[in-house]
């Protein structure tokens, strides 16, 4: 086992809000669990990742979130090289493009809630397990819901199905963790400039028909949120953060 004073899991970590999470963590002094479908991603990431103090380091692992078995050998790899896990980010997920509801295919459906909303349970499982069994006793788990956990763009059925999904997982976990010090929060992101949203800044669908350019913000920010609520000692939570582009088009949005 590795001494270190803090462990976390990012999934999704090889880009985007994943690897920004993984930088800020590895900043903050945490040794860095890095969780994703592309090991060559993952690999580039360690590589930019402060080395943790004393004895400790970070570490790869390719794994597809939506495989029990695969959850199970991440979590397992934790176990054995650290002994203790403090923070899961659950942070693994994909888009589809942009269908109205009657258009979306059953494969499309089903890729985007077993990756975004299943993988997140399947990893809070094994968290958990090892949360409520180690000394000092207790973890924090962070969701990742996006502001789609509140309120659709159009034509994303999947997407915003999986991210209401998401909210009713934090909430159950942070329930279900209580007499464990397992505490279980939520980060909802709007406009983070990563990959995926590079599409905001040609022009979206908006409610009323239109397209629009729309503000985006340093992902890096992201990571820093992250840090925060990873941070408070395990009597206070921060139950749901909203993280957005302050002039993005949410508040009235409709």
């Amino acid at each position: 086992m590795t001494a270190a004073s803090k462990i976390a899991v990012v999934t999704g970590a090889g880009s985007g809000i994943g690897r920004e999470a993984a930088l800020a963590l590895a900043r903050a002094g945490y040794a860095v669990v890095l969780a994703g479908r592309n090991a060559e991603r993952l690999k580039k990431v360690a590589e930019e990742l402060p080395e943790p103090a004393g004895d400790a380091h970070h570490l790869a692992v390719p794994a597809d979130v939506t495989n029990p078995e695969s959850v199970k050998a991440l979590f397992a790899s934790v176990r054995e090289t650290f002994g203790r896990l403090d923070v899961l980010f659950n942070n693994a997920g994909v888009f589809v493009p942009g269908a109205s509801v009657e258009n979306v295919t059953i494969e499309q459906w089903n890729s985007v809630l077993s990756t975004n909303l299943t993988g997140a349970f399947l990893c809070t499982q094994e968290a958990f397990k090892i949360m409520k069994e180690q000394s000092p006793r207790g973890g924090r788990i962070i969701n990742n819901g996006s502001v789609s956990a509140h309120v659709p763009r159009p034509g994303s059925a999947a997407y915003t199905a999986s991210k209401h999904g998401i909210t009713g997982l934090t909430r159950s976990t942070s329930l279900d963790g209580r007499p464990y010090d397992i505490a279980c929060g939520q980060i909802d992101i709007g406009n983070a400039a990563t990959e995926p949203m590079a599409r905001v800044k040609i022009g979206v669908p908006q409610a009323n028909g239109a397209i629009a350019v729309e503000p985006t913000i340093d992902p890096a920010e992201v990571g820093r949120a992250i840090v925060y609520m990873a941070s408070l000692p395990l009597d206070a939570n921060v139950q749901f953060m909203t993280l957005m582009a302050t002039k993005m088009p949410y508040i009235g949005r409709g």
